[in-house]
């Protein structure tokens, strides 16, 4: 069977029916040949009113069988990050064997809790047994992300999903969904993988840890109220005080995580990178000696505080990818779904984590944006993230 192929193209031009020209014409020169079986296009949110068009645009110039996408913060394209500026990127794919098929569904439409996962397969169009991947992309104001996640998760417990929540305005009705044809301001899109193709996931969350692990020995909701059966904010104190003087200006300049171990069998000392949900400190009760965390909390579950700089993302992304590199497999193509305070505000520098994944994984094309969330999966349960880099790598079945 012929290989898939993949291309990816960005233009700056900030005429959007300019912009969508110029990068369909190098997406569709650098394929080459076959039909553009999979086109996920990230536009810049303030191209506005006209991104209404953009799907339109897209299909008169390369009819994609399948198309999905939204507005963007930033733009990921072409080996490069655009942040600040208007920037459109497409990413396309010929799939000999692989279709993929994309729905865009409103809060309404979501199952309740109480039905099985048919329901969710019949919304999405795809049996359980024929998935290979989700890529789900949310609008921020009015979707509940979180029930479109645990639902996909119940329906197709074994496919990976990647994506992130649409960015770059600040109102609701800001945003855009692209799906097929349609430009879409609320609701979410899912583009189900289905034949010879896998999407393996990369998620680097950017922390190291700090202190020692503990244990969770009282809490109410997402209120952390003991660990090691002292006061929260006790425990915190006595972790910062070991802490060197690079680490305790972090502390003062960042903001605090919580990493949430995620399995109850890996030894306290084997926990890394990998093994945590990481999770806000989002702030304390002096008098209930309690921190408050960016998720619900459970007694008996074991934590460690991290802290983020730009050194340890860096870090943290690298070994993300050399363990895909590792685990085999070369990339046919990816999508990158990056939080908006990494790029440049993060790093000091442009391009950084794109220039970070073609050393690791060579020069597959790659084509994302900047999100207001990122989703991608810890220990097989998918979850919404914060200043994480996800990354959706697209390999041969």
């Amino acid at each position: 069977m012929p290989s898939m192929r993949f291309a990816s193209a960005l233009s700056t031009t900030p005429r959007l029916e300019a912009a969508a020209a110029a990068a369909c014409e190098a997406a569709r020169r650098d394929l080459g040949d076959g039909t553009v079986d999979l086109a996920v296009v990230f536009a810049s949110a303030s191209y506005g009113p006209d991104l209404d068009r953009l799907p339109t645009l897209v299909h008169e110039a390369l009819s994609p069988r399948a198309l999905l996408g939204c507005s963007g913060g930033g733009i990921v394209g072409g080996g490069r990050e655009v942040e600040g500026r208007p920037a459109l990127s497409i990413l396309v794919a010929h799939l000999p064997g692989a279709h993929a098929l994309v729905r865009h569904v409103d809060a309404a439409d979501l199952p309740s809790e109480d039905v099985g996962p048919r329901a969710w397969t019949e919304l999405l169009g795809m049996a359980p047994e024929d998935a290979r991947g989700a890529i789900v992309l949310p609008e921020p104001f009015q979707f509940p992300a979180d029930r479109l996640l645990a639902g996909l998760d119940y329906a197709y417990p074994k496919v990976a999903k990647v994506g992130g929540i649409a960015s770059g305005s600040r109102h609701p009705g800001g945003h855009a969904l692209f799906a097929g044809r349609a430009c879409h301001r609320s609701g979410a899109v899912v583009g189900m993988l289905a034949g010879n193709v896998r999407l393996a996931p990369v998620l680097a969350q950017g922390c190291k840890p700090i202190g020692t692990v503990g244990t969770i020995t009282r809490a109410e909701a997402n209120h952390l109220l003991e660990v090691d059966h002292r006061p929260a904010l006790r425990f915190l104190e006595q972790q910062l005080r070991g802490l060197d003087e690079g680490d305790r200006e972090l502390v003062t300049t960042r903001p605090l995580f919580l990493g949430i171990a995620m399995s109850p069998f890996t030894d306290p000392d084997k926990l890394g990178p990998g093994d945590y949900l990481i999770r806000n400190v989002l702030g304390f009760d002096q008098g209930r000696g309690s921190l408050v965390i960016g998720e619900l909390l459970a007694p008996g579950k074991r934590v460690q505080f991290h802290l983020m700089d730009h050194h340890t993302s860096a870090f943290d992304l690298r070994r993300a990818l050399q363990r895909q590199r590792a685990a085999g497999g070369s990339p046919a193509g990816a999508l990158m779904f990056s939080c908006l305070g990494r790029g440049q505000g993060l790093y000091g520098e442009p391009d950084h984590d794109s220039r970070l994944f073609r050393e690791e994984l060579g020069e597959a094309p790659l084509g994302g944006f900047f999100c207001n969330g990122e989703i991608g999966p810890v220990h097989g349960t998918t979850y919404l993230h914060g200043y994480t880099a996800s990354i959706g790598v697209f390999l041969p079945r």
